[in-house]
């Protein structure tokens, strides 16, 4: 295939800004589904379809019959995350650059460029040998819930004999990998008061209560210095992988080093030091801390002692955990109890939404050299 047309052509789809989490480009992640459903007729795809909703709705098609040949749904997402910080940006994230045979842009890697990848592939094989079903949401990055409802209501769109979820990276340059399960997740909120309003701190300073500190006690008593998280139970239903799991992970082409310098880009790693990086990424439960709201965060300065802060977290679950409706009264249970110890502040958890490809399960990689 030409790929100067290849290039332009995902360049088209990458400049798309499909920001589920964002009401403001409700209309962009419509764009981003007209386009991809716009491939699938290409494709000769029939009963291409716009489900669930009208602005993130599921695209769906079938390829064209192969009688008594086995049945594969492609799962992949047309919108992405919120592209902030602007200012971490080279070049402007919906304006796709190429730069050291790379290409940069929000969506190259999660998802818009797979999704693209394997609409390509299947473009340039003349006749598959296999029967194609497409499922391909706008909603990955808030949830999923416009396709959980979809399924819920119509199971049948998932019979098949297998699903390939083009979501996921090659462990290694030149190096892919079939992911074999994936972390779930169980999002909360607390929220934290300790008074009725805002407070000048140069008058009330000293005695009255800072939401702010509260909650950052709180919050240190879910998870220590060590990485461990204090959550009651946590760990107790986690699988441990097997002694044949763990040779094979150590004949993958990772180093503690390059993952740091080149992935991470940070001083250092966290976690058990007990486990290796790769069973912290791959066998364990995580629990991290997504945003902290409250006080003042505008330009300049204000005195202000906050009345309320609020955090969202997330708790990513192992293989063999619980099913969401236990991660999600771990979620209470854990934060409810700590908070009891440190403060007396009026405090709620809210779970929110959970999403994964498969919910209580980290990954698992076989690989192919």
């Amino acid at each position: 295939m030409d790929q100067e047309r290849l290039l332009r052509e995902l360049s088209e789809f990458l400049r798309i800004p499909s920001v589920s989490t964002l009401p403001a480009h409700n209309q962009d992640c419509r764009a981003a589904a007209e386009w991809v459903a716009a491939e699938l007729r290409r494709l000769g795809c029939r009963d291409v379809e716009f489900l669930g909703s009208d602005t993130h709705p599921v695209v769906s098609g079938k390829g064209p019959d192969v009688p008594g040949a086995p049945t594969l749904i492609i799962y992949g997402h047309y919108d992405v995350q919120p592209p902030d910080p602007l200012g971490e940006w080279t070049n402007p994230p919906f304006e796709p650059t190429i730069r050291d045979g790379k290409i940069y842009g929000r969506g190259t890697a999660d998802d818009k460029g797979q999704v693209f990848c394997l609409l390509k592939a299947i473009a340039a094989s003349p006749r598959p040998p296999i029967n194609f079903r497409f499922l391909i949401e706008g909603e990955e990055e808030y949830g999923s819930q416009v396709l959980f409802d979809l399924l819920k209501r119509e199971p049948q769109r998932v019979r098949a004999d297998a699903v390939l979820v083009a979501d996921m990276s090659y462990v290694a340059p030149a190096w892919p990998a079939v992911y074999t399960t994936l972390r779930g997740l169980c999002y909360a909120e607390i929220t934290v008061r300790t008074s009725k309003t805002d407070l000048h701190s140069g008058e009330y300073g000293g005695a009255a209560p800072n939401a702010h500190e509260e909650l950052c006690r709180l919050l240190t008593r879910l998870k220590g210095q060590d990485g461990k998280i204090n959550i009651p139970g946590f760990y107790a239903p986690v699988k441990r992988p097997s002694k044949a799991e763990l040779a094979a992970w150590k004949k993958l082409p990772f180093t503690e080093k390059d993952f740091l310098q080149k992935r991470v880009q940070g001083k250092a790693l966290v976690g058990l030091k007990k486990y290796s990086v790769l069973e912290r990424l791959w066998a364990l439960p995580t629990f991290e801390i997504h945003g902290i709201l409250g006080g003042f965060t505008g330009e300049g300065a204000k005195t202000v002692i906050p009345a309320e802060a609020g955090h969202r977290e997330g708790q990513h679950a192992a293989r063999a955990q619980p099913e969401a409706r236990d991660c999600r009264k771990a979620a209470r249970r854990g934060s409810e109890a700590v908070c009891a110890e440190v403060c007396d502040c009026d405090r709620a958890v809210s779970p929110r939404r959970r999403s994964g490809a498969d919910q209580g399960r980290p990954p698992r990689v076989q690989t192919a050299g």
